[in-house]
């Protein structure tokens, strides 16, 4: 008799398991809709690279991203989510801290409160952003296992800032429990262990709260197509300004997502430009460190001579915090220092007297653009010693070709060190040509040139050597002929209007939000430094940032 009740209950367990899932797969968080209102939109605009073919990904299932955690997130009531807006939204991550110390805030609030803004925003197909592509399944029963901890005196004693802070990874970044697609329909499968920075980031106490949307391949698969769009998934928008202003790519959904605070902070990638640009877009605070500083091992290549990793946030603090959490010396990485760089971690402290510094500032850019000269004056105001300069005129012959056969040899690589081939049906620049070409107009509406361009790239291994040093040298003299000259701190640009010299130099740059055009288009100033002057740049950047306090949250996404 028990054997037969045994079975019995085994049944009806398998069975209500059953209705569970069958009910689990039956909810419809988000329909598809017709985007090709918002495409005609565009259709006239001044911009090229906004003319739109499509918006939302025509891959990309926002069910299957948002359903599995919705019962969590349907358990923080509204009146609790207004109650914990003032601690989080906007503020920098030793103030969360302190009200979690004060037990005003759980982890798992904190993780419930963004979750509740990214279901808000994004399965809402009038504010979306179609920034967040992935979720981390686990998040909730992390955030409540460090609760936990806490509450028995389990966790540790000195915890690093990171700790239980949600974390937004682009999505060239291997991430363990989520596919790693750089944006391409030819990786949507693709399964990873940790990047070298995310297994940092844990060990530090980060949660990973998601992966984020990308110009495909890192912006550079097609020639002239609109930034922060990715056949996986679809177009990113601004929230300053959806379908009127660029988000800047390739580190978009890293810009857009933390823009409309839905986490603590992102991290993004640059070749050339692309932290500094979304961060610019998104009046963020962005920072493209020197080669070296960070690993690369675990992230999808353009370029193992310029690639870096780099901490995208609302503030110059967690800059700091978020680029201290991802530091450490990496075997795999040949352009992995092992140098300690002590003060960065408290960079966003302390920061530097404005009398003390002595700025760089373009004088063509001082007669050409008004928010910048109204800046440098203010700057001068405030202490700040500013020489006006007019930097040699260098060649930067060859840079595409850097671009080009780093990344014919180096993708190769990291597929065959990461992607699992029965999961990853390419392995070479060729092969995903070749499956792009089976259906262009799901897998490349905007066409594949740069990466036609790679494979049409005849430069020798010779000629390239003498490329990269010519390059590294020119760009170096670009910004080097004033700071030595005139004994400057950094060199003062806009936005990522010379991301190309400072990444041939392979020089550090900090953009912090500036001010906004007429348009309310955001806009930023770019400090720029010799290799390794991280933590001085992000002393000077919260300077900047204490004396000019100028982010204001994008328009309908502050509730």
């Amino acid at each position: 008799m028990k054997k037969i009740l045994g079975i019995i209950t085994i049944v009806l367990l398998s069975a209500c398991k059953e209705k569970q899932n069958s009910m689990k797969e039956e909810i419809v968080l988000w329909s598809p809709y017709n985007d090709s209102v918002e495409v005609a939109a565009n259709a006239d605009h001044e911009i090229e690279r906004m003319q739109y073919k499509l918006i939302q990904s025509k891959i990309l299932d926002k069910n299957e991203v948002f359903v599995p955690l919705y019962s969590e997130v349907t358990k923080l009531s509204e009146e609790r989510y207004h109650a914990l807006a003032p601690m989080i939204l906007e503020q920098n991550i030793f103030t969360i801290r302190d009200h979690i110390e004060k037990e005003a805030l759980t982890y798992e609030e904190l993780v419930l409160f963004f979750l509740h803004r990214i279901y808000k925003y994004e399965l809402n197909n009038t504010t979306t952003l179609n920034t967040v592509i992935a979720l981390n399944a686990q998040i909730v029963d992390q955030a409540r296992e460090l609760d936990e901890d806490r509450k028995m005196g389990r966790s540790p004693k000195i915890k690093h800032p990171i700790y239980g802070m949600p974390i937004l990874l682009k999505d060239n970044i291997n991430t363990a429990g989520m596919k790693t697609t750089a944006g391409s329909i030819a990786l949507m499968d693709n399964e990873v262990g940790d990047a070298f920075i995310v297994s940092n980031l844990k060990k530090n106490g980060a949660l990973i709260l998601g992966k984020v949307n990308l110009s495909e391949w890192a912006y550079f698969l097609c020639s002239g197509c609109p930034v922060g769009y990715s056949a996986y998934g679809g177009q990113t928008l601004n929230p300053y300004g959806r379908r009127i202003f660029e988000t800047g790519g390739s580190s978009s959904g890293s810009g857009t997502s933390i823009a409309a605070n839905y986490a603590v902070a992102a991290v993004g990638t640059e070749t050339s430009g692309s932290i500094l640009s979304p961060s610019s877009q998104n009046s963020i605070v962005g920072l493209k460190p020197t080669i070296g500083l960070l690993s690369r091992t675990g992230i999808v290549p353009i370029s193992s001579t310029l690639d870096t990793p780099g901490p995208m946030t609302k503030n110059v603090v967690d800059n700091a915090i978020l680029l201290s959490a991802m530091l450490g010396h990496d075997a795999q990485d040949s352009a992995s220092v092992q140098k300690d760089f002590p003060g960065i971690l408290s960079a966003g402290l302390h920061p530097e007297n404005l009398s003390e510094m002595r700025l760089g500032a373009f004088a063509e850019l001082i007669k050409t653009d008004s928010m910048y000269r109204t800046t440098i004056e203010n700057l001068k105001r405030a202490g700040a010693q500013i020489v006006e300069f007019t930097p040699p005129d260098v060649k930067m012959d060859g840079f595409l070709s850097i671009l080009n056969i780093d990344m014919r040899n180096d993708l190769p690589k990291y597929l065959k060190n990461h992607s699992r081939p029965e999961k990853v049906k390419v392995g070479s620049v060729e092969d995903v040509i070749h499956f792009n070409n089976l259906d262009t107009n799901v897998r490349v509406p905007y066409g594949q040139s740069l990466f036609e361009g790679i494979i049409a790239d005849t430069t020798s291994k010779e000629k390239l050597q003498e490329i990269k040093a010519n390059l590294e040298k020119n760009g170096r003299l670009f910004f080097d002929t004033a700071m030595d000259s005139q004994n400057l701190d950094a060199i003062l640009s806009i936005n990522n209007y010379h991301a190309g010299y400072a990444a041939v130099a392979k020089y550090p740059a900090l953009t912090v939000p500036m001010g906004y055009k007429p348009t309310g288009e955001p806009i930023s100033l770019t400090f720029i430094g010799k290799q390794f002057s991280e933590a001085h740049l992000l002393r000077m950047g919260k300077a900047f940032e204490n004396n000019f306090k100028v982010r204001l949250m994008p328009k309908g996404y502050g509730e």
